[in-house]
């Protein structure tokens, strides 16, 4: 996964089901974003995979929201990107 694909990520919209707020998702995509860039850029970034792996996002509900489990999967492959970055700086 690269900075630059962060951009095109879409989540499908939820309204009467339960969804996460998008303004918390996008701001979080974008903190997402500058740590990869750190990372390509050959410095440690400001997110780890820990930090990543314990976000959460209000619910909302009969309201425009992001799809959980669209949301979930992608952070799911950060963290594994994170996580590669956070191994290679070890060894």
């Amino acid at each position: 996964m690269h900075s630059t694909e962060i951009a095109r990520v879409n989540f499908s919209h939820t309204r009467f089901r339960e969804g996460y707020r998008a303004a918390e998702v996008d701001t979080f995509m974008e903190n997402i974003r500058q740590a990869l860039a750190f990372w390509e850029a050959g410095r440690p970034g400001p997110l780890t995979a820990e930090v990543v792996d314990k976000a959460r996002f209000a619910p909302i509900k009969f309201r425009a929201g992001y799809d959980e489990h669209q949301v979930d999967n992608f952070l799911d492959d950060v963290i594994g990107t994170l996580k590669a970055y956070e191994a290679a700086q070890q060894r």
